[in-house]
């Protein structure tokens, strides 16, 4: 099974245009109509059928949503909510990310009833729980998925397991590239080549030597990789990246049932106010391997996610919990037997903590010829998750490519700031008379 559930969402510009690559009619995703938040209390949010013009996007949201009572939204900080009109990369994160996504909604007063559509939305979708969560991150999602583009929240999906759908696909055409492939070998370091610049040490394999490397990896193999070679980098830079930050556990439970669902349970259900369970996902409404296997079987393919468990937690409990809140969500559920069941917990994602921006990576290092790629580099447009990652990727191929005299691939994003100079200004204004939240020298800046 892959990692869990992976949402392709509309403005991931520069992903989607990779993958066009191998299928510019981009056949290996298929839409999800609807994509339903519930509440454990009950309330329940849908994203579709809004204006795609933001800001109209935003405030039909508020206004049709039971989470947005008038009552609560009479008393917001409209003076600090205009903070989220006025996001620019980087310079939100100047004036934001010394705080942390609580803190800001505070400052704010966003209604307490709607907490669950920004910390379940977006902090929960980092792998973080939002008290660990960079106030500038979150408003960069709400001006990357809401404020600043006109895409919103609904996305694609692959529509077969991801080696049938992407992996498999990139090796053949990485392949007719000239491209070789070494899978399943761990790297263990990097050192000064003899004949060419870097010497690339596998296990249980002689050194390979090439002219540049591209580190793209999760948080912890880079943290291995660059405490296990003497070089690269300067003492500055190899502090940075030994002191990268990892996301808590999460759990990610596929579990095939001997009955289907009700017919019409969403593709994908996002829930809020749960001990763990933040989202549903039914795999045969979208993905053809368990389509075909519940059609077989007259069964169901479900699919759990636990995002940010305590790092001491018992995978044994943690899966029974899940189970428990999916007969909550799902009652029909209980009465099904579980034919087979996959899990897989992991501890390897970036976190993006307050205070951490400065400290991020960034596709460059001290060497030329080494860069770095990953969701978890910095980037300094307004881009996240799988998005961060193709961008990040695409600026690292770049710093190569222009070394070696060669043009470089095209970069796209939603805007660098927001969209209305007039309510910009009105914040910069908001700031200067200092409301809460803002530094002084970033209200100088």
């Amino acid at each position: 099974m892959s990692r869990g559930f992976h949402a392709f969402f509309r403005q991931y510009y520069n992903l989607r245009a990779l993958l066009a690559r191998l299928d510019p009619d981009l056949g290996m995703l298929s839409p999800v109509r609807d994509y339903p938040l519930v509440h454990a209390r009950g309330a329940r949010d849908r994203f579709t059928g809004l204006p795609s013009s933001p800001p109209l996007n935003a405030f039909a949201l508020a206004a049709r949503s039971p989470s947005f009572p008038v009552g609560e939204l009479a008393g917001v900080n409209v003076a600090a909510a205009l903070q989220l009109l006025d996001v620019d990369v980087p310079g939100v994160y100047t004036r934001l990310d010394h705080r942390d996504a609580p803190a800001f909604l505070d400052a704010i007063r966003f209604p307490a009833a709607a907490r669950h559509l920004a910390f379940e939305v977006f902090s929960r979708s980092f792998f973080a729980d939002p008290a660990r969560l960079s106030a500038a991150e979150l408003a960069v999602m709400f001006h990357l998925y809401f404020l600043g583009s006109s895409e919103g929240l609904l996305f694609d999906v692959a529509n077969a397991p991801f080696p049938q759908a992407i992996w498999r696909p990139w090796s053949a055409y990485l392949a007719r590239h000239g491209v070789s492939e070494r899978l399943a070998t761990p790297v263990s370091r990097l050192a000064a080549g003899e004949r060419r610049r870097f010497a690339v040490h596998a296990r249980g394999r002689s050194a390979e030597e090439f002219d540049a490397v591209v580190l793209a990896t999760d948080v912890p193999g880079l943290r291995d990789l660059v405490a296990g070679s003497a070089w690269p980098g300067t003492g500055d830079w190899r502090r940075r990246a030994l002191a990268l930050p990892s996301a808590p556990p999460f759990l990610v439970s596929r579990l095939w049932l001997d009955r289907p669902v009700r017919p019409d349970r969403p593709a994908f259900l996002g829930t809020a106010g749960f001990p763990t369970l933040d989202n549903v996902s039914v795999l045969e409404r979208f993905e053809d391997e368990a389509a075909r296997w519940a059609r077989g079987r007259g069964g169901s393919v479900v699919e759990l996610h636990a995002y940010a468990l305590p790092e001491t937690c018992d995978e044994h409990v943690e899966r029974k919990r899940l189970v428990a809140q999916l007969h909550r969500v799902f009652p029909e559920t209980a009465h099904a037997t579980v034919v087979d069941q996959r899990h897989e917990t992991r501890a390897d994602c970036a976190l993006f903590p307050p205070g951490g921006y400065e400290r991020r990576l960034t596709p460059a290092t001290p060497d030329p010829w080494l860069v770095v790629a990953g969701d978890h580099v910095r980037v300094d447009l307004p881009v996240a998750l799988m998005e961060r990652a193709a961008t990040s990727g695409l600026l690292a191929a770049n710093a190569l490519l222009g070394r070696w005299g060669l043009p470089g691939h095209p970069l796209w994003s939603v805007p660098r700031r927001g969209r209305w100079a007039p309510l910009r200004a009105l914040a910069r204004w908001a700031r200067s008379e200092g409301q809460p939240g803002q530094r002084p020298d970033a209200r100088r800046a």
